[in-house]
């Protein structure tokens, strides 16, 4: 089992910036892949960043050069520094663990409570 505890959510004005940060426990020793997705309210959740833990990172077009997600694994925390925040980028952000399960290529997907994040113009 892998618990997640997502934090540092809040209010930002346009063009401000957030750092959230993203505690496992547990199995941590099967982590694989750690990322951060968003949902607002009434749309889909969407991916925002992944990053392996050999450090190689995805993001999504939307965030793409205004957010960074890095990964400490000694610490098992995975964090997501966001600049030049938006109003469109107002959302719940969860933060989400792929772990490896015994059968070849089988992962299984954990996912914190969510952090409110809100940007007013």
């Amino acid at each position: 089992q892998v618990q997640l505890v997502e934090s540092g959510g809040g209010l930002v004005q346009a063009g401000g910036s957030l750092r959230l940060s993203c505690a496992a426990s547990g199995s941590i020793f099967s982590i694989s892949a750690m990322g951060w997705y968003r949902q607002a309210p009434g749309k889909q959740r969407e991916l925002v960043a992944t990053i392996a833990t050999g450090g190689s990172t995805n993001y999504a077009d939307s965030v793409k050069g205004r957010f960074t997600i890095s990964r400490d694994n000694a610490k098992n925390t995975v964090y997501l520094q966001m600049n030049s925040l938006k109003p469109e980028d107002t959302a719940v952000y969860y933060c989400n663990a792929a772990s490896r399960l015994s059968p070849p290529g089988a992962y299984k997907f954990y996912w914190g409570q969510g952090t409110q994040v809100t940007v007013s113009s």
